[in-house]
Order: C-alpha cells, then structure tokens, then sequence
C-alpha cells in the first residue's frame, strides 16, 4: 500500500518531520511570571506521545508589554529557557519535532483570560494575580487606536520603540535555539501587533510603516530579518497570517507579503484568518470543515512557498485529500487535538498505514499491538462501531 502523504516525511531545511501532522499553536494562559508550568508540559507532551510530527506551543511574548494576559509565556529573558528546554526535551523523547510560536498582543495586551470575560484588566485585578510591574506593561501599537469601543487607548510606537521591538524578536529566537526547538514561527495574526501594523484599519501611521501596503509589510519584513539572523540558517521558520481579516487585508496581500519574506528565509506560510475586528470574518461566520483551507492553497500556488492549513480540519481522509490535492504540505489540527490528543496515531490506524503503533512510544506500543493481536474485530472508541 502507498503511504498516505499525511504520514510521509517532510523535509524542511535540515530537519525532517516524521509526518505531517503539526499541533497548531494553542494559548493555555497558565504561565506564572512568564514561566512554563507542569501544565504546558503535560499538555505538549500527550500530543507528542499521541504521533504528531511537530507539536507548536503557544504563542510565547517577546517582550513584557506583549502579553496579552497574567497567563501569557514569556521568551524576553534568558531566565525563561530552561523549563522551555524540558518541554522539548520530553517532545524530542516521544518523537516529535518541537516548534514555538513567538508573539507580541499589541494592542490586545492585558486582558483577562477568555473564560474570565476578557475585558480590560485593572491594576487591582492584575496585583490581586502577583503582577508587579503593571506600570512597565504598557499596552503599544502602530497608532493610538483601541482595539474595540471597551479598550484603553494603546501607546502609538515611536520609531526607536520599532526597532526595539524587532530586536527582541530576534533575541527571542536565539533563546528558543538555546532552548532547543526545532521549529520558531512568527506570529503576525489575529489582530495582534504585526497584524495591527498589516492593517490598514489599525495602522494609521504617516512615516515608512505606515500609509502604502508596502510600507505597512515593513515591521513585518523587518521581524523576519531580525528572526532570520538569530535563528539558525540550518533550522526552518514558519509565518503564521490571517490571510483575510474582513477588514483591508486579504489574500492578494498575503501572496504579496509570502514573495517577500520567502528570499528571507521564510520557510512556510501558516493561513489562519480573523482577529482583528472582535468577530470572524465571513467565511467563518458559520465555518465548514476545512473553511480556510483555500488560503493555503492560493498561498501556495501563487506565492510558491509551502503551506500549513489550519481550522476544522477533523477527519483522516479529509486532511489526506488536502495533501493529495496540492492545497497545503503540512496539516495542522488545534481544537481537534484537545478533543484527541491521539489524533495522529488514531489517523494512521483509519488510513491503515500503521499496523504496528510504530508511531508510539515502545510502552503504548507494546500494549496497543498486543490487544490488536489477540482481539478479533476491534473497533477503537474513535469508529463509530456497533452497539454493544
């Protein structure tokens, strides 16, 4: 039998994925101080144990005034590396390639978490939760424009404040090598801070990264540059952007921005959508399986970079006739994941091209073999299988 793409190797730079199957990036907010806990261990660590190719965290701020919560990870001090570091070390011991999402909320920054209503937080709310420097989390953007009619007005970013926030992408980068992640993505959607200066709804400057779309691409171009410079030549970088917003920015622009950063060394364009205006965009009003799947594939044939689909991509033979089709080279699950942690191993079972649990760990191996070996007929929880 041929081997489903979905479970074929990639090759991406010097690092070769063992399938296809990538975690997206998904925020816990369950950081303290900036610090990794025993919770994002456990969580990256079943998605790895359960045959994922490569296993994104969340998106990891790369400086204080980043944050978009008290729960938000933090990669703007070399302090933050170590338990970084145990988190892919246990990636790296249960298979999977580990990939970092570096950040920066922009006008979003210090909220509440989403279940805790997301409003604004206060200095009080923020204190009551141990933060102590609330005056140094300073809520930035390109222009002095609120994120919805319930935001505080945001600092406008000087030139000087720009360029420092690019250098700290940077030495965020160098400090997810030291922390050993094979993978950095840049993420420059969902109404975020290089999303806001992409916007020409949140970017109202007048100076060069402001106005034009080209000028407005100039932050954006100017992180992959400083990214790219401290993140080994030997390793690949991802761009993830809302490829359309609803709100100026589309397709057409994202092609245009993917031609530009691909001669700087961006590997891959990961096509997410919405953020920016508080509500989806029309395509996810009411979204289908595989709504944005689209995106990647206009990325990828008229920008010619590789591509990573994400949203609602659930079953096995859908995320195949993806890769089948040339829409996208990489899948990635995010909601489904938490829903099934063992996703990938359950896919390669259904496309029949795993047998023998290679996919696991030895100990979940041995045990899953066995069962298969001495029960006729199995149906796994996942099949929708005869009533007993």
């Amino acid at each position: 039998m041929t081997t489903p793409l979905l479970f074929s190797p990639l090759v991406l730079r010097e690092l070769t994925l063992k399938n296809r199957v990538v975690v997206a990036p998904m925020h816990q907010y369950a950081a303290q101080q900036g610090f990794a806990t025993d919770w994002h261990l456990m969580n990256a660590g079943r998605f790895a144990a359960g045959g994922a190719g490569l296993v994104m965290l969340e998106s990891t701020k790369v400086e204080r005034r980043g944050c978009g919560t008290v729960g938000d990870l933090g990669l703007w001090r070399d302090d933050f590396v170590p338990k970084l570091s145990q988190i892919v070390h246990l990636l790296h011991h249960c298979g999977s390639a580990a990939g970092i999402q570096l950040g920066h909320s922009g006008r979003k920054s210090r909220t509440q978490r989403p279940w805790e209503g997301m409003q604004p937080l206060t200095r009080d709310m923020a204190q009551a939760e141990g933060v102590e420097d609330w005056d140094e989390w300073q809520i930035v953007a390109p222009s002095a424009l609120p994120a919805d009619e319930h935001s505080p007005v945001p600092h406008a970013l000087s030139i000087a404040d720009i360029s420092d926030v690019v250098q700290a992408w940077g030495q965020a980068a160098r400090r997810a090598h030291l922390a050993g992640f094979d993978v950095v993505e840049i993420h420059g959607a969902h109404g975020f801070l290089l999303h806001e200066f992409l916007s020409p709804l949140a970017n109202q400057r007048t100076d060069a990264y402001g106005g034009s779309e080209l000028n407005r691409m100039r932050f954006a171009i100017e992180v992959v540059e400083s990214v790219r410079a401290h993140w080994p030549q030997h390793k690949p970088l991802f761009l993830r952007l809302s490829a359309e917003d609803d709100a100026g920015w589309g397709p057409a622009q994202s092609v245009a921005l993917a031609r530009l950063v691909k001669p700087l060394g961006v590997d891959v364009i990961d096509c997410s959508s919405g953020g920016l205006l508080g509500k989806p965009p029309v395509g996810a009003l009411k979204p289908t399986y595989g709504y944005q799947v689209p995106y990647a594939e206009q990325i990828r044939r008229e920008a010619g970079i590789q591509t990573m689909a994400v949203g609602l991509i659930v079953h096995a033979e859908q995320a195949e006739n993806i890769l089948r089709e040339d829409r996208a080279d990489l899948i990635a699950l995010a909601r489904e994941m938490l829903y099934n942690p063992n996703w990938a191993v359950d896919a390669a079972q259904k496309l029949g091209c795993d047998p023998q649990f290679d996919l696991l760990a030895p100990a979940y191996q041995y045990w899953l073999k066995r069962r298969a070996s001495t029960v006729a007929d199995l149906q796994p929880s996942t099949y929708r299988g005869p009533t007993v």
